[in-house]
């Protein structure tokens, strides 16, 4: 479960700088690396819902900021 989370949270990351790269230069990287299919790249993007559904669950099961205050 823990590694489930730490790769998730990897993937986010990357789809955020993705995201800025292409929101600074109107250049899309993802696009280039899954060498233009669309197909391929909505797969991509889908596993981003996929990430962030995962970390939700997580944050809502496990409550790890439960503990700052």
């Amino acid at each position: 479960m823990k590694h489930t989370t730490w790769i998730m949270c990897g993937i986010l990351i990357l789809y955020g700088l993705f995201a800025s790269v292409f929101a600074l230069s109107g250049f899309d990287l993802l696009m280039l690396l899954t060498a233009g299919h669309v197909y391929v790249y909505r797969a991509a993007l889908s596993l981003t819902g996929v990430a962030a559904a995962w970390l939700l669950f997580w944050l809502l099961a496990f409550r790890p900021t439960k503990f700052l205050s």
